[in-house]
């Protein structure tokens, strides 16, 4: 394998690193088809959640699909979760499952009846409840084209064998998912809030475990509603925290300077793209005992 740089020490050290690992072994768990997802992480996440340390919580800070807060309380990997997001659409979805009215959503999503006319009056309509920009938004993940939810993206158009709208809507699937989110949302608290807020509040809590996965700095203009971040103080705080932490990122210069700038470690890790395109992400970590 090649040489990986460890920021400690400026040395460069042989560190294994892991295959590109099969999405379809992973289970399913969130109910959007996120740009930008961790499920491909998972078994990574698993092995740096099992480090030992006594009553465990996990955040996610900017929890997007949410998928390793759910795959964490689904495998009571953790005691208690932390969920947030500020994006008031995603928001709306997890503010219903998690501190609403699952099941209303679970049924409107089984029984839509998906046409063009009728995904258009739902996406349309104003002053929208906030079920129903819960409703509207896991519409428009699923129908949008790379399941992007911001401004300017579109309809997919001939999707898979030709079937439009459709080729990636389960009706079924979804339901199934959120009704079963339903068992373990007892452990999962939501808020809607700043995840720079939250990181601050709880800087000296050493019982947190962060997984910290914010819009990429290439990337996060097309696919996310709040993309501009502060990602030099991202990686001040989280130098800071007093917790652990894992904070992922596509594998840039720019992001190796802000390691290095800060003293902390990482690793590279491969990933294949929705275009099976290989790249390698970067993995920022308080210590790396666990990757072994």
């Amino acid at each position: 394998m090649g040489a990986q740089l460890t920021i400690f020490n400026t040395k460069e050290t042989q560190t294994p690193k892991p295959d590109v690992i099969n999405v379809a072994s992973v289970p399913q768990r969130s109910p959007f088809r996120y740009p930008g997802g961790k499920t491909w992480l998972i078994p990574i996440v698993r092995k740096w959640l099992r480090q030992p340390m006594l009553k465990k919580s996990l955040c996610e800070p900017f929890a997007g699909g949410g998928i390793v807060s759910l795959t964490a309380a689904f495998e009571n990997l953790v005691d208690n979760i932390t969920m947030i997001e500020l994006d008031e659409d995603v928001a709306a979805v997890w503010e219903v499952i998690i501190n609403g009215n699952t099941d209303w959503l679970a049924n409107k999503i089984y029984n839509f009846d998906l046409t063009h006319e009728n995904a258009n009056k739902i996406l349309s309509k104003e002053n929208k409840t906030i079920q129903e920009m819960a409703f509207s938004t896991i519409l428009k993940n699923r129908i949008f084209h790379g399941g992007i939810i911001t401004k300017g993206s579109g309809l997919i158009k001939n999707g898979e064998n030709g079937k439009g709208i459709k080729s990636r809507w389960y009706p079924k699937t979804l339901r199934d998912r959120i009704l079963a989110i339903n068992h373990v949302k007892e452990k999962i608290r939501f808020l809607t809030s700043d995840a720079f807020s939250f990181l601050e509040n709880n800087i000296e809590k050493q019982n947190i475990f962060y997984f910290i996965d914010p819009p990429y700095t290439k990337a996060g203009r097309r696919l996310y509603t709040h993309f501009e971040i502060d990602h030099d103080r991202l990686f001040e705080i989280s130098s800071s925290l007093k917790g652990k932490f894992m904070l992922t990122y596509d594998d840039t210069i720019e992001i190796r300077k802000f390691a290095e700038k800060y003293n902390l470690e990482y690793r590279t890790i491969p990933m294949k793209t929705t275009h099976h395109i290989q790249k390698n992400e970067i993995i920022i970590s308080d210590n790396f005992e666990w990757w072994r």
